[in-house]
């Protein structure tokens, strides 16, 4: 199933929303650089957007996010037949339980390159002893099955290495977003304040605080709506909105009691949107209270808007956020310390224009995508010579 002599790359998360959202632009710049790409995931609503990239997707019928053994080790097996019947050169696997079934799968299949991009591993050193034995113990295990494993976050580098993942498998790759698309001088003043409105600003005066994630506890929604309670009565000309898509699979998800609490509030809910560049142009300051993150993509494209951004002191949190250079960081779910922080921005605009310029300024030295893409790239064509494969010696579909 490759293209003539394009070698066939196939790139495997568990939703089709990761594959469009977070790897969109690569997967067209691995596939202008010579590939032959192929998204595979769970089906859904984004498999649209990825096809209208050029991308071609192949459906995963039992990957599933929530908590379903039985699933996975059927996914594990419909893996393991999809690449046996496709013959990829090239398997790069995403996300959790993609990153373990799926480097098995392809190491069974007898993939040549097998990559794995490690998002934040899903234990911290401060997770009861129980979960950091299962996910460090099936990461190290996985390993074994693939030629090099890209870490987005170096906190995570240290970790393997004390799982004693050779040094030749582990690259650190980083994260990075278009700088090119989010990028404030290139929206308008009109779409801007249409923005502001649709945000919920009434008045000149009008704060937009802006949160961007699915709508999960751990992304520490609770947090914010109880500082948006707090700091409403003294400061009236805040304006609290929600920006992300429902994320019923996973058991923290929230409900509709919760989002009535915080409407209460006076939060707003605008569901997914597409148009990121133009909302985060129309806040003020932009706030991430997540519990986990590994090298999250929200703050970079607030960052790069030149907002300055709220996040908690966590992994990948801090790689983002410069503490009173670019943002502030607070304590992990601790309302009283996101209420805090707020109130301090909220009534500094001078410091709030300083921390954005410091911000975009952070982005554009730290956060392009393209260094992200020509790693990759480096990547794949070392590993791909060291097996004897060049772009004219792949083998096709079987028929």
């Amino acid at each position: 199933m490759s293209i003539g002599t394009r070698p066939l790359l196939l790139h495997v998360t568990t939703t089709d929303i990761s594959l469009e959202m977070l790897l969109g632009p690569q997967l067209e710049a691995f596939r202008d650089a010579g590939f032959d790409v192929v998204g595979v995931s769970a089906p859904g609503p984004y498999v649209a957007a990825l096809e209208s990239r050029g991308i071609r997707h192949v459906p995963l019928q039992h990957a599933t996010r929530a908590h379903a053994p039985s699933e996975d080790l059927r996914a594990l097996f419909e893996m393991f037949h999809l690449f046996r019947r496709l013959r990829p050169s090239v398997v790069h696997t995403h996300n959790p339980k993609p990153g373990v079934y799926g480097r098995f799968a392809a190491r069974a299949a007898r993939v040549p390159v097998i990559v794995n991009t490690v998002h934040g591993l899903y234990a911290l050193p401060e997770d009861r002893a129980a979960k950091r034995a299962v996910v460090y113990g099936l990461e190290r295990v996985a390993t074994t099955c693939c030629d090099v494993t890209l870490l987005q976050n170096p906190e995570d580098l240290p970790v393997l290495r004390r799982l004693r993942v050779p040094e030749r498998k582990l690259r650190l790759l980083g994260n990075g977003i278009d700088l090119g698309a989010f990028d404030m001088s290139k929206v308008t003043p009109e779409a801007r304040a249409s923005a502001r409105a649709e945000l919920g600003a009434t008045e000149p005066g009008d704060i937009v605080v802006g949160l961007v994630g699915r709508l999960v506890q751990e992304k520490g929604y609770a947090e914010v709506f109880d500082a948006a309670a707090r700091l409403r009565p003294a400061f009236p000309s805040l304006r609290f909105c929600v920006i992300g898509p429902a994320d019923a699979d996973k058991s923290d998800a929230l409900t509709a009691s919760d989002a009535a609490r915080a409407q209460d509030a006076g939060v707003r809910f605008l569901g997914a949107r597409h148009d990121m560049a133009r909302l985060y142009a129309g806040m003020d300051l932009y706030v991430l209270a997540s519990h986990r993150e590994g090298f999250p993509r929200s703050a970079m494209e607030a960052a790069a808007m030149g907002l300055p951004v709220i996040a908690t002191d966590i992994r990948g949190c801090r790689q983002v956020v410069d503490n009173d250079v670019t943002g502030l960081l607070v304590p992990v779910r601790d309302a009283s310390a996101v209420a805090d922080a707020i109130a301090k921005l909220a009534a500094d605009p001078a410091r709030r224009e300083t921390m954005g310029v410091a911000a975009r300024a952070k982005a554009e030295r730290e956060f392009d995508q393209r260094r992200c893409i020509d790693l990759t790239l480096s990547v794949y064509r070392k590993l791909l010579g060291e097996k004897g494969l060049t772009f004219g010696s792949v083998v096709g579909e079987r028929p």
